[in-house]
């Protein structure tokens, strides 16, 4: 019977399939060298797209920051009426097409000594060009008022939806203006100039790669300012998306991208559905970062439109080699047809097909039974795949919520604390409007000692707030471990300069309390140092040996020291934001006008002092901005009680 012929018989159907292994090898070496040639060409032009959108934005914003820049170098340079500048700045409006909107605004009585506010505006509006009332209040506090006046630097705003007059996107160039007086610049205003985003969103619009490859356009803070899908303008930051979806890959794309950097990278699409590429580069002007995504299965359409004529072809010429066997191996060819069907449903995914039994013990029967193993196998893999993508799904969504968790710990309630007919304790923190570092704590240690913390972390937002949860939990850990202030601090210390990659550090002062005696032992890792608040009268500024802050160098060594408060006296603890806060001269407050302000509140309470030095800081600013957070402790001894008998 056939079946159980020799591999000689079948040395045709061989022939045949040699000529078809010989094809696919060649299709496929020409598939994937057409490929890669596609592939360059097209990120070769998504970044000249891409370079090209930005020479164009970057030509407009800088013709719009000519215009404020020209405006402010008149005015330091000229002396012009309220009516003459009134006309440079319709003027400067009615000429630049980019320019959607111009205002000129001056510190309070910045323009003469009779007018409190001059801040006109002029914007593009029905054709024509409209002016707000110059004598409305200025808005000193916008940022874009704010930002150019604290870092005498011009620059544009973030992104902003302007519901005020022009109902659109738009970002806002702004320019100090001074006053040079008797051999004295003094900040006197801005000029600024709005632009609306319509314009840029039109370029980044234009931009085509593929079928259907865009454009995207990220403010320096990640914020989406232009996408095809519009629900995703001015919705928030590529940052929350990478939150909302847990998707990493965006966050660090993200990243770069409002680095100013530049390259080629995988592109988590926000529209799903599609792996993308995309090809990011920097607008140097506004900070801003622009994008080219286009979709990878597209890549490969012009390859594989030509190659099926390819395949088409070599298809015909092995069908025709086919026939002319077919008369001598018909037997053969049948049992090599089912298995090619059933191999290309498996390469397909589907593996429940079903493959033809081994009617034979030759070279085609061992295939056909391999293929069945290959397919028992194949299908105990893809499940293992699955079991591990699950497990790895898992694990990420409990180091989420680990994450929730660990800003949940620190503290909210006060902790109990040793009788308080020995001592009072006031404590006030006032942070300034970012998120700051400053913390303080007190806790029991026994019966009779109480032990308490302040401390100011360097820098400001959520990594000084994250370092000063680590730094607190360690120092409630360690003093709780029965050490004293100097150990305590050697050992946080040790902790935090461990692989401190951040370089981050931390200043504190570490004190306990013996309410039996009034005795005070204490340390200083780098803080402003305590005063003593004398219930006879009197302040006395502790000089303490000040160690390193905590987290700048792993073996730093610490002192304890000690002082003893009598009855009624006070310890004052306190962060840099107290001496440093400024007033609008720009003057600090200094050690001087602290120890001042204590002088007049000896026998006064934690409460009253802490109070009434937080009242002399307000006040001595006059309204002018908290640059840092502000933060009081203050203890006072009431004096040992006698046991009872």
């Amino acid at each position: 019977m056939l079946k159980d012929r020799g591999i000689a018989f079948k040395l045709i159907l061989l022939c045949c399939a040699g000529c078809a292994l010989i094809f696919l090898v060649v299709f496929g070496y020409s598939y994937r060298f057409s490929r890669a040639i596609i592939e360059k060409d097209t990120r070769q032009r998504a970044e000249g797209l891409a370079l090209n959108a930005v020479y164009r934005i970057e030509t407009i914003l800088n013709s719009v920051e000519n215009v404020p820049e020209g405006i402010a170098s008149v005015l330091e340079n000229c002396s012009l009426n309220r009516a003459e500048m009134l006309r440079l700045l319709r003027a400067s409006v009615a000429d630049n097409p980019e320019i959607y909107g111009a205002i000129l605004a001056f510190e309070p009585y910045g323009l003469d000594r009779r007018t409190r506010t001059f801040a006109p505006y002029f914007f593009r509006h029905d054709g024509g060009i409209k002016a707000t009332d110059p004598s409305s209040p200025a808005h000193v506090e916008w940022d874009w008022y704010q930002v150019p006046k604290r870092s005498n630097q011009p620059g544009w705003s973030e992104p902003y939806f302007d519901t005020g007059f022009g109902g659109t996107v738009m970002s806002t160039y702004s320019v100090p203006l001074y006053r040079t007086a008797k051999g004295r610049r003094s900040f006197r205003g801005v000029v600024t100039a709005d632009i609306s985003l319509e314009r840029l969103s039109d370029i980044v619009a234009s931009i085509r790669v593929l079928r259907t490859g865009y454009g995207i356009l990220l403010s320096k803070k990640g914020t989406v300012v232009t996408h095809p899908d519009k629900g995703l303008i001015m919705k928030g930051t590529v940052f929350d998306l990478a939150r909302e979806r847990n998707d990493p890959r965006l966050a660090e794309l993200g990243r770069r991208m409002v680095a100013g950097g530049s390259g080629f990278a995988p592109f988590p699409v926000l529209a799903a559905g599609k792996t993308s590429w995309v090809y990011y580069a920097p607008v140097p002007s506004s900070g801003w970062s622009l994008a080219v995504i286009f979709p990878e299965e597209e890549l490969a359409e012009d390859v594989v439109s030509l190659h099926r004529a390819v395949i088409f072809l070599g298809c015909a010429g092995i069908l025709l080699l086919c026939l002319t066997v077919a008369l001598i191996a018909r037997s053969i060819t049948g049992p090599l047809r089912d298995m090619a069907a059933a191999a290309g449903a498996i390469a397909a995914g589907n593996l429940d097909v079903e493959l033809p039994p081994a009617r034979s013990r030759d070279e085609v029967g061992r295939l056909t039974t391999a293929f069945h193993g290959m397919k028992t196998e194949l299908r105990g893999y893809i499940a293992k795949v699955a079991a591990a993508a699950a497990e790895r799904q898992r694990m990420e969504s409990e180091l989420g919520i680990a994450r929730d968790i660990q800003m949940q710990i620190l503290p909210r309630v006060l902790p109990p604390l040793p009788p308080r007919e020995r001592y009072d304790l006031q404590a006030v923190i006032e942070p300034a409007r970012e998120v700051g570092g400053d913390f303080y704590d007190y806790f029991p240690l026994d019966h009779d000692r109480l032990c308490f913390v302040i401390a100011d972390v360097s820098g400001k937002g959520v990594p000084a707030a994250l370092f000063m949860a680590v730094s607190m939990t360690l120092l409630k850990a360690a003093a709780r471990e029965g050490l004293a202030p100097d150990r305590v601090l050697a050992k946080v210390n040790e902790e935090l300069s461990r692989d401190n990659e951040v370089n981050m550090f931390v200043t504190v002062i570490c004190g306990i309390l013996d309410t039996a005696d009034g005795t005070v032992v204490f340390a200083n890792a780098g803080h402003n140092p305590p005063l003593v608040v004398r219930s006879s009268g009197g302040t006395a500024l502790v000089k303490t040996d000040n160690g390193l802050a905590l987290g700048v160098l792993e073996d730093a060594p610490y002192r304890c020291e000690s002082l003893r408060l009598e009855a009624g006296d006070s310890i004052f603890l306190y962060t840099d934001g107290v001496t440093e806060a400024m007033n609008p001269a720009e003057e600090l407050f200094g050690d001087q006008r602290l120890q001042e302000a204590l002088e007049s509140l000896a026998g006064k309470s934690p409460g009253e002092i802490a109070s009434a030095v937080l009242q002399e800081v307000r006040d001595f600013a006059a309204g002018a901005p908290q640059s840092d957070d502000i933060t009081i402790l203050a203890v006072r001894f009431r004096g040992a009680v006698p046991p009872a008998n």
